[in-house]
């Protein structure tokens, strides 16, 4: 028997350094792969050669009600199912992750840009939670009060809501729907509609796959890709219980009022413009080599990033001529060819976005340190791709944009402080706050930045301080709006709701029944 997938091929040859043949995707709803009737299409890339490899369809309206609704059908029976008996999905997604890591690492090289160390982490990451998630028959657990009252017990459990709504972005399209998401809500006994990365679909789609194979019920996991314009259609959705959202800060409040009024449960990750705070003691070589990784690693396009230094003074010349030396050493080129150390941005427009942050930041004042526009020694098969090198801008002050707002790409820009106070002061001015980082061999100074520091995320001496999913995704201020966060027990906690059930047996049938019927206790004698 012939497996539907998740494409159909268009056409072959179109590209030989990459997929090498045009693919368009498909939607997956009630269990089935199939054709949209969607009039628009859009174009996806090969970021590293400039290659199109998929046509996108921007699904209907009728589309989308049918893929709620066959997540809306598929709940009852689902939330029904033993939760020993859904994680057994759950353990067996997990052994095929494994048997196909190295097919699903190639697959999001090819169509987000990242390199294959990278790749791998964020399918790696996604494992993470899918094994977190197997642990749902002991993260379910409720509490339990006997004699909560004289002659009353209350128990409390955890239900599942309903129907979910995922929307997520393109730069890591593995990880954030397939880790983030998915597995917590489903095996707490959700079902999921997915609204795939439009630039980045093929990982979700080819992961949904793998999720059907596992053994997930039609129904319980829908994909679709639609245009940003229409998906109010799904916020305002009577059927979905809740709607998780990870992108800009500008859409994702956006997000966040329209899903709250309408009465869902919702959260919502945003922008980041970490910051991290570089004293003189610090190990000046091992702390230029963490914060080259975190700043150019993924191209810069990942939310804990770290585009922005708060360097003292007295060490900032030196810290900056160990960052440019280092950052000289990356090699550009096709992001799934062993040795690639920094790949393409996603697109041209995006790379064209980039390119004009740097211009306004020189137009600003900062000094050019590392030009990363037009990178010389590309490989001939990666001309047409959407490449940018490492780009510094040093001496950015307080009143530059450039220094406030995220820009998502490879570009670090370094402020000038006099001493702790006045770097952590400039940290804490920025109304983003995913993350904030010290490098420093200060143990009291590391304490009482931690303590201050607003950054929800906080790495001492680590670049990239995203904690294992076992204590969730913490980003604070505008960087996150809701009250739960992803993964980790907040995780558990927003895909499911408490409910207490108090009970009595009567000794006698004396039928004397006080105003609060037992619950307030002996006080009320």
């Amino acid at each position: 028997m012939v497996r539907e997938r998740y494409f159909s091929v268009l056409e072959k040859g179109i590209d030989p350094h990459g997929q090498n043949e045009l693919r368009q995707l498909k939607l997956f709803v009630n269990g089935v792969w199939r054709e949209s009737a969607a009039t628009s299409f859009r174009d996806c890339f090969n970021p590293s050669t400039g290659a199109v490899i998929a046509k996108l369809p921007q699904c209907t309206l009728k589309e989308m009600d049918e893929a709620v609704a066959a997540a809306k059908a598929a709940f009852p029976a689902w939330s029904a199912t033993p939760v020993g008996s859904r994680v057994q999905v759950l353990f067996r997604m997990k052994t095929l992750v494994d048997q196909h890591l190295d097919e699903l690492t190639e697959l999001l090289c090819l169509e987000e840009g990242k390199s294959l160390p990278e790749s791998r982490g964020d399918i790696l990451k996604a494992l993470e939670v899918i094994e977190f998630a197997c642990g749902m028959p002991h993260l379910l657990k409720g509490e339990s009060l006997m004699n909560a009252s004289t002659g009353y017990d209350t128990v409390q459990y955890r239900e599942a809501l309903g129907v979910f709504l995922g929307l997520v972005p393109w730069n890591f399209p593995t990880m954030i729907p397939h880790g983030w998401m998915i597995p917590l809500c489903v095996a707490a006994g959700n079902t999921f509609v997915l609204k795939a990365a439009s630039s980045a679909p093929q990982s979700a789609m080819r992961m949904t796959e793998l999720w059907t194979e596992a053994g997930l019920p039609r129904g319980v996991l829908n994909l679709l890709t639609a245009n940003p314009k229409d998906v109010d259609h799904l916020i305002a959705h009577p059927d979905i219980a809740g709607v998780s959202f990870v992108g800009s800060s500008v859409v994702g409040r956006e997000v966040y009022g329209k899903a709250g009024l309408a009465g869902k449960r919702v959260q919502v990750l945003g922008e980041a413009k970490n910051h991290a705070l570089v004293l003189a003691d610090c190990k000046v070589e091992r702390t230029a080599a963490g914060i080259i990784n975190a700043a150019f690693g993924c191209a810069g396009e990942r939310c804990m990033a770290l585009p922005t230094l708060a360097v003292e003074e007295k060490i900032a010349d030196t810290l900056m001529e160990a960052l440019i030396r280092k950052a000289k050493t990356l090699k550009l080129g096709l992001a799934y060819k062993a040795g690639t150390t920094l790949g393409p941005v996603i697109t041209a427009r995006h790379r064209e976005s980039v390119e004009n942050w740097i211009a306004r930041g020189l137009a600003e004042g900062a000094e050019l340190a590392l030009d990363g526009r037009n990178p010389a020694g590309l490989p001939e098969e990666c001309r047409g791709g959407f490449f940018l090198g490492p780009t510094i801008l040093d001496r950015v002050t307080e009143d530059m944009v450039v220094g406030q707002e995220e820009i998502f790409g490879p570009v670090l820009c370094v402020k000038r402080v006099k001493d702790f106070e006045h770097g952590l002061a400039v940290m804490n001015g920025n109304r983003l706050a995913n993350g904030s980082v010290i490098y420093t061999q200060s143990g009291s100074a590391a304490r009482e930045f931690a303590r201050r520091t607003h950054g929800g995320m906080v790495g001492i001496n680590v670049g990239i301080p995203v904690p294992m999913c076992i204590f969730g995704f913490t980003g604070h201020k505008q960087s996150f709006f809701g009250d739960l966060h992803v993964m980790g027990l907040d995780g558990v906690r927003f895909y499911t709701e408490l409910k207490n059930v108090t009970s009595t047996w009567f000794a006698d049938d004396s039928g004397r029944v006080d105003t609060w019927d037992g619950m307030l206790g002996d006080r009320n004698k």
